[in-house]
């Protein structure tokens, strides 16, 4: 791990949550070793559930690499907050403006700068497949291995829609959950690598990974995925929020 990764804030973090977790959940994880142990990676996992993230953090700490994510720039100057955010290794992305754009290319180069590993929801929000199927990507998570040359891991988990069903805000504390964890290999981008990077090329590449999360979750499943992903525009849904 890195110097931040073995940082007292951490430390102290995984002290609480894994207790907590363990109390209300039984989390499984499977294919760790596609995680490398050192230097930079994206994880993108499926997204149903707003505890999600912390099933992904605590299976990235099993791992042995430490969980980060982006957040708002804005919120890293607000006073505390913004001093455990940076303590914490997390991200800021400025989603304002021009620079919205920017903000995941920068946020990859500081990630392969420092070596370490970031959690991107492939989706952007919850996904609306009535099934929780994966839904229709977004172009960051991609863009963002590509613009820095970092690998690009895909992953699926099962069992956080009945520990906190999507938008329903309730937990279920007894009995735990068991949740299973599914880390994939490495996503194969070079057919896009050294090549203009235009919308097309992005769509095709995003995918390719979307497919490869999607068959990752079948096998937790037990079932086939669907062979078109749900695009929340074809069905007059908004892209972010609830629906």
């Amino acid at each position: 791990m890195t110097k931040t990764e073995k940082s007292a804030g951490w430390r102290v973090t995984a002290g609480i949550a894994l207790p907590l977790m363990g109390l209300i959940s039984r989390i499984t994880v499977r294919g760790m070793e596609n995680v490398p142990k050192t230097g930079a990676f994206i994880l993108a996992p499926c997204h149903f559930s707003a505890i999600d993230p912390v099933v992904m953090g605590v299976s990235l700490w099993k791992a042995g690499r430490t969980p980060r994510f982006m957040a708002k720039e804005s919120l890293f100057r607000v006073p505390v907050l913004g001093s455990v955010l940076r303590g914490l290794g997390q991200i800021p992305v400025d989603r304002a403006g021009q620079q919205r754009a920017l903000g995941p290319m920068k946020a990859a180069r500081s990630l392969a700068k420092s070596g370490g590993g970031i959690v991107v929801y492939p989706e952007g929000s919850l996904t609306r497949d009535p099934d929780l199927w994966p839904m229709r990507g977004k172009t960051g998570a991609v863009r963002m291995a590509l613009d820095a040359d970092i690998p690009l891991i895909p992953a699926a988990h099962w069992g956080t829609q009945i520990l906190m069903p999507r938008y329903s805000g309730r937990i279920r504390f007894f009995p735990p959950t068991p949740i299973t964890v599914l880390i994939g290999k490495p996503i194969d981008l070079s057919a896009f690598k050294g090549k203009v990077l235009d919308q097309k090329s992005l769509t095709a590449a995003t995918e390719i990974l979307m497919s490869a999360i999607a068959d990752l979750q079948g096998q937790l499943r037990g079932e086939k995925p669907p062979a078109k992903r749900w695009d929340p525009v074809e069905h007059n849904q908004t892209t972010t929020g609830k629906f």
